[in-house]
This record gives C-alpha cells, sequence and structure tokens, in this order.
C-alpha cells in the first residue's frame, strides 16, 4: 500500500538519521524550552503526536519512529528489543540536544521503553538527563492488561501467520475498537496509520515486534523497580475508556509510586494524543511545569 497524502506531508517534515546501520526517521521541533521527548506505542508510530503539536507551539520536540515502526527500516531479520529502542533513544537525545535536559513523554510501548532509561539513570547508566516524565495509557504492569484478539495471536504459535494474512479491514476493526466511543477512529486516520504499518514491508513483521511483551515479562523486576524508585518527577495521564490499558493497570502502577499525580481523562480512550490532542497536550505542559524546581 502506498503512503497517503498526510503520512507523505509528515515524511516531508522530518529527517533520516542512521542508528547501527539502521535508518530512522527523525521530527524534530524547534523552538524554546525544555525539549520534549515523544515516544511512540506499539503498532503506530511517531505520526501519533503530529495532532497535538498546533497545541504545542514554539516548544522544541524531538520524536522518533523506533526501529521496525513508521517510516524507519523494517529489517525481517532483527530481534525487536527494547533495549536496542533504549539505546536508540540515548544516541537520539545525545545527537540532537548534547548537554541538555530533556522532559519525557511517553505511550503504550514507549512507556516500557522509558522504565528501561529510568532503570540505567538509576544505575548511573544513563547518558543524557531526564527533568521530568509523563506516562500515559501504557500496559506497564502487563498482567493487569487486557490485551486485544490481535495482540494474542501475534504473541502466540500462530503469530507468523497472522502477521501474513493482515489486512486493513481487520487492522481497521481492531484498532478502532481500542478508541473511545466520543472520538472513533476516523476512516481517514484507519489508512494512514494502516499505510505506516505496511510501509517497507512491516505488514507482516506484527508477531516480532510484539516481542516485547515479553520482556516486560521478563523484565518485571527491572521496570516494576524503576517506576518505584527513579527519583525523578514522574507523572501520569490516563484515558480510562481504554479497554487495554485499563484503570486496573493505572491502580496497579500507583500502588508502586503511590506519590505520583495522575491526570485522568473520563471520556478517551487508549489513542488520548490522536482523539482529544489538545487535552494531552496541555496535560504535558501541566506535568512539566510541575515538575520544574
Amino acid at each position: 500500500m502506498e503512503l497517503t497524502n498526510r503520512v507523505i506531508d509528515w515524511r516531508s517534515k522530518g529527517k533520516t538519521e542512521e542508528f547501527r546501520g539502521r535508518r530512522i526517521h527523525v521530527f524534530q521541533q524547534g523552538g524554546e524550552g525544555t525539549p520534549i521527548l515523544l515516544l511512540h506505542g506499539f503498532p503506530s508510530s511517531s505520526f501519533d503526536w503530529q495532532p497535538m503539536l498546533d497545541s504545542l507551539p514554539g516548544r522544541r520536540i524531538l520524536a522518533f519512529d523506533f526501529l521496525g515502526f513508521g517510516l524507519s527500516d523494517k529489517p525481517k531479520d532483527h530481534t525487536y528489543s527494547l533495549m536496542w529502542q533504549a539505546d536508540l533513544t540515548e544516541e537520539l537525545v545525545r545527537r540532537n540536544y548534547p548537554d541538555e535536559a530533556v522532559f519525557l513523554v511517553a505511550h503504550d510501548m514507549g512507556t516500557s521503553v522509558s522504565t528501561e532509561l529510568f532503570a540505567r539513570d538509576i544505575r548511573g547508566e544513563l547518558g543524557f538527563e531526564i527533568t521530568g516524565a509523563m506516562l500515559f495509557n501504557g500496559s506497564m504492569i502487563l498482567e493487569k492488561a487486557t490485551l486485544t484478539r490481535s495482540q494474542k495471536l501475534l504473541r502466540g504459535p500462530l503469530g507468523p501467520l497472522a502477521s501474513r494474512l493482515a489486512s486493513r479491514r481487520v487492522f481497521a476493526r481492531e484498532f478502532g475498537a481500542i478508541f473511545s466511543p466520543e472520538h472513533p477512529l476516523t476512516s481517514q486516520e484507519a489508512t494512514d496509520q494502516w499505510s505506516l504499518i505496511c510501509h517497507n514491508g512491516g505488514r507482516k513483521l506484527g508477531n516480532k515486534l510484539i516481542h516485547y511483551l515479553e520482556e516486560r515479562a521478563k523484565l518485571t523486576d527491572r521496570w516494576h523497580g524503576a517506576i518505584r524508585d527513579w527519583p525523578g518527577d514522574l507523572s501520569f495521564a490516563w484515558g480510562e475508556l481504554d479497554p487495554v490499558a485499563t484503570t486496573s493497570v493505572l491502580d496497579a502502577v500507583l500502588e508502586l509510586r503511590p506519590s505520583a499525580t495522575v491526570q485522568r481523562f473520563p471520556n478517551l480512550g487508549h489513542y488520548p494524543q490522536i482523539e482529544d490532542p489538545a487535552a494531552i497536550a496541555g496535560a504535558i505542559l501541566k506535568a512539566e511545569s510541575a515538575g520544574i524546581r
């Protein structure tokens, strides 16, 4: 499938950087203040952030597509580890904001990349400084999450077959089901997202990309401990109608971090930044300002 016009426009606003021989699509917005680092989720890309940029005018922003996602390379022979994605994140921050701290915002899979960054920071191994962080709608406590049917299929023994048989119709149905009733997935958004998934042969990689769920299980102690013990200013925002990263996930996260503040959105689902971009942009600015000392 060819890229849609909106995606082509998004691509034109970005650049390509290389990391370990792989091409990574990077978007950077100039401006003032502490740079805001945006980490996207599965199965989408940095395109998710495009709707809210108008609500963050004049702010420095760095967003990119993880390897295997969106407009970045999608090698078939790669083991898609969140450790690799965390290495990529470190390198891109160091390149684009040398000797500067960033404010971290992450959604879905990006929240697990974030907890790995926190774990490295606790151990004095992180190559940049995080001034604060806001995480939202990510299944950080995996046993409390409710996976979609597609996620279960991709994760299981039929994963390779499910990837090969993936279609726009099935994707639109499954993806649309995690949006809220008041802010449904539009046909245009579904087509944009599907074109990004299919780009560079990505349609057949779903079973490989979902490997991050196994890491969430394997690295539970490390990543849960990072949520609990990271000394930085950590807050959460949550679309409470999310059928995947449910409020049960949020409750479990808050058991680890009871002092954290939460911005709740009772009428939003799993993709608040697409459903109500102005609301999530406002949440980012509020979380950042609360963390300024």
